[in-house]
């Protein structure tokens, strides 16, 4: 459930964004007082996420706006299903129609794709988590997408916890000097992650004792491979050249978790409309 004080700014300058002097068209064709209903409906199968932001970005122009919901986040829908009725002043309607489009499209493009993910590895011990690859400003709207449509969260921000990636091993002198410096000055109760992209950074991150190896850009063997070598002792990331035809190859390897950037860095838009009745 996403909450008001949460989602007011990013739609704020979404709308600003649309009609920084006001919406020349509507204000000199509609009556002030006009009032219509209108329904958002479905042109496409897919999984419905944001209906608190679509619904908010109404309301912020009109408080009196009905907006009563025919299905919830998270629920499938086909092309041609009602997702909202909405009834309340023309103009604000007609003002808050593509910004409360916009983010419903693609946080439900969000929730559709990850549906996907979770769907042909469904019943396997693994997790389809996010990435950072986010919208700038939108990244907890698209992470709340992908729980919608059944995945996980990854780290957040960089806040969050520690990746040892790449640029960072070399900068540090190897897994090993960055490891140890980590350790020796961050919190106990942070878990500390290294990017490995071959079998011998991965022995050097096992020697560490990271606590999560992440396989980036391996193929399929070698990924088989450092799971076997890994056996258990810290748990196993596959990152990179993920799709669709080849997560659940990826599942099978015996990997714990499967970060896919595709899940919102490159995602198409759900297509749905809101059509006056």
């Amino acid at each position: 459930m996403l909450h008001n004080l949460d989602i007011d700014n990013v739609i704020l300058t979404a709308l600003k964004e649309d009609m920084p002097l006001g919406d020349i068209t509507t204000e000199n064709l509609i009556d002030s007082d006009s009032v219509s209903p209108a329904r958002l409906i479905a042109k496409e199968n897919g999984v419905i996420a944001g209906l608190d932001v679509a619904e908010r970005a109404f309301k912020l122009l009109d408080t009196d706006i009905e907006f009563k919901r025919m299905v919830q986040d998270g629920t499938l829908v086909k092309h041609g299903d009602i997702i909202a009725e909405i009834e309340g002043n023309t103009r604000c309607m007609l003002k808050a129609e593509r910004t409360a489009l916009n983010f419903l499209q693609r946080l439900s493009g969000i929730a559709t794709q990850t549906r996907k993910y979770c769907e042909l590895v469904k019943g396997m011990p693994v997790r389809i988590v996010d990435t950072r690859k986010t919208t700038p400003g939108l990244r907890f709207l698209e992470k709340y997408a992908v729980k919608v449509g059944g995945g996980s969260n990854h780290r957040f921000c960089l806040s969050d916890g520690v990746l040892i990636k790449d640029n960072h091993i070399k900068a540090a002198g190897g897994i090993k000097n960055a490891v140890e410096l980590l350790r020796g000055r961050i919190p106990h109760t942070i878990k500390i992650e290294v990017e490995t992209e071959t079998l011998e950074q991965v022995k050097e991150a096992l020697d560490v004792k990271a606590d999560i190896i992440m396989l980036d850009n391996m193929k399929l063997d070698t990924i088989k491979e450092a799971v076997k070598l890994i056996n258990g002792r810290a748990l196993v990331e596959q990152s990179g050249n993920v799709s669709l035809d080849t997560v659940y190859e990826y599942a099978a390897a015996g990997v714990d978790i499967i970060s896919v950037g595709k899940l919102t860095h490159s995602v198409s838009a759900l297509d749905i409309s809101m059509r006056f009745i």
